[in-house]
């Protein structure tokens, strides 16, 4: 035990990964402490932030596995607390600005393409015709909210039925930027290639069922290990790279032009770890971050 470690995480109080990152860097240290960022204050005079009687910038460390609830814009001013806290010399894993980094899928989806990392066919625009000319090029395509995760906000459009009034509606919901990817033919599953401190650690595949389009884990999807051939592991690696995140996953798909990158996560593949490959993640990581420290 390195009890003289005060590491807390900063995630969501009963959510399944940041309890078990709690109780894994308290296994290590005897010190165990679940931050809700809702409720963190910042003196900025002081250079202090204080979390229900707790000075924060008087631990060792904070290991950040969530920043909210739902992925939102609100999340990128909470992510300036932890950079306001970072540059008074707390230790954060992953440091907030590698996380803001990942945080829009525009953003990410940008410095991917910028890495030359292959990609599915992609238009972004604020312009409805412009989308509905590049999705009839594309034929069946998803669009997909700015801010999410496990597909929740996107859409299935299809040109065959008409997009306008589709395009229209999604903009009306709230995507002032419509994102338009080319719906890929997929072998009944995706991965997620998972990275701690920059190395390779495992792969986990999402099974999908067949009742949904998407492989994601709450549309029924299982988790289940895989090997991937090198130059899969070697193009997820080159993505992560760009980022430089101590804990990710790669989100990749392989199709029949080869694989590519559909995004990469500064807070998934605990669970798919888990239940896909028995990879304790949450282990892993406290262990990572501890070296880290006493480094």
């Amino acid at each position: 035990m390195t009890a003289q470690l005060k590491i807390a995480v900063v995630g969501l109080p009963g959510g399944w990964s940041s309890e078990r990152l709690a109780d894994a860097l308290a296994e290590r240290t005897g010190f165990r402490l679940l931050v809700d960022l809702g409720k963190v204050s910042c003196d900025l005079n002081s250079g202090k932030a204080y979390f229900q009687g707790t000075e924060l910038t008087a631990l060792d460390g904070l290991a950040v596995k969530k920043v909210g609830p739902a992925y939102s814009p609100e999340l990128l001013d909470r992510l300036e607390l932890l950079r306001f806290m970072e540059a008074k010399g707390m230790r954060i894993f992953s440091r907030p600005s590698k996380i803001i980094a990942v945080l829009n899928r525009l953003t990410c989806t940008v410095s991917l393409a910028a890495g030359n990392i292959p990609l599915p066919p992609t238009v972004v625009t604020e312009d409805v015709d412009q989308a509905a000319q590049a999705i009839e090029a594309f034929g069946p395509s998803v669009l997909k909210p700015l801010y999410t995760s496990k597909a929740r906000g996107m859409a299935l459009i299809d040109p065959a039925n008409g997009v306008r009034e589709d395009l229209a509606n999604f903009k009306a919901s709230g995507n002032q930027i419509i994102y338009a990817q080319k719906r890929l033919e997929l072998p009944g599953q995706d991965l997620g290639l998972v990275f701690l401190g920059g190395e390779y650690l495992a792969t986990y595949a999402r099974v999908g069922n067949r009742d949904s389009w998407n492989t994601t884990h709450r549309a029924g999807g299982k988790y289940a290990a895989y090997e991937p051939d090198a130059e899969v592991i070697a193009m997820a690696r080159q993505a992560q790279q760009i980022f430089g995140l101590d804990f990710t996953s790669v989100d990749v798909a392989e199709t029949a032009q080869g694989p590519v990158v559909f995004e990469v996560s500064a807070f998934g593949g605990f669970r798919g770890l888990l239940e896909g490959c028995g990879i304790d993640a949450a282990a892993a990581y406290a262990d990572h971050i501890i070296k880290e420290l006493e480094a």
